[in-house]
């Protein structure tokens, strides 16, 4: 046994040897920004290929195809409007939806549905049996599903939130792949951002927020975190408590 290596200092010596991060993949870095980079283009395009009705009242049909001219100029505000707040969804810039739905052409068990489903937060999913209990008929599982696969106005009414009972992803209007990236990019994307200027805590996407310069954001777990350090929430956007 070496004298001079004391027992703590083998162990030390073994413990780093034992922990010691393997190599990194030449190129790595390159290759997540690569992969980064595809996903958010891929994204992008997906919204460009939306086509977005709209009645005065709201948005009313989300669909990939060619866009059709709005009947009138408050129903081509709500389409541009919905436009804007989906691309920036996408983007990972935007946790909500402000622009208006119209559900009104929706049977009313749908509508029940589909109204209940805009209750999931965003970054969390619901099973279709805790929707059917939501609206009064737990037995109505099937019922659900059915209702939520023809969703008039997917990613603004959230049913990609939605999994099997199993725990399965379940269907998506749009695909299974674009539904798990939606639940991927969202379990990535904060919700609640402050001003270290103003002390006041925004969701991601509010107006507000985006004036807020760089230097001085801060990301927050919850609203109860901000406001454990002095924040407030934003009187516009209005913030979870929890």
């Amino acid at each position: 046994m070496n004298d001079d290596l004391s027992p703590r200092d083998g162990l030390d010596d073994m413990l780093r040897d034992y922990f010691k991060p393997a190599d990194t993949p030449g190129a790595l870095a390159t290759r997540i920004v690569r992969s980064s980079l595809a996903d958010a283009g891929d994204l992008a395009e997906f919204a460009g290929r939306l086509a977005i009705d709209a009645t005065g009242r709201g948005v009313s049909l989300v669909r990939t195809g060619e866009p059709r001219e709005a009947a009138s100029a408050e129903a081509r505000q709500v389409v541009a409007r919905a436009r804007e707040e989906i691309a920036e969804y996408l983007a990972g810039r935007r946790v909500f939806f402000s622009v208006p739905v119209d559900l009104s052409a929706a049977p009313e068990f749908q509508r029940d549905v589909l109204e209940a489903a805009r209750l999931i937060p965003f970054g969390e999913a619901r099973p279709y049996a805790w929707v059917a209990e939501r609206i009064g008929n737990p037995r109505a599982v099937r019922a659900v599903g059915t209702a939520l696969g023809r969703n008039p106005v997917p990613l603004i009414v959230p049913c990609h939130r939605v999994w099997r009972t199993d725990g399965g992803l379940g269907g998506y209007l749009f695909g299974t792949a674009l539904k798990e990236r939606l639940l991927n990019l969202e379990r990535h994307t904060p919700v609640i951002e402050g001003s270290s200027a103003t002390r006041v805590v925004c969701r991601l996407g509010c107006a507000r927020s985006r004036r807020t310069r760089p230097e001085h954001r801060v990301v927050f777990a919850s609203v109860a975190d901000a406001r454990s350090v002095g924040y407030r929430p934003c009187p516009v956007c209005r913030p979870p408590a929890r």
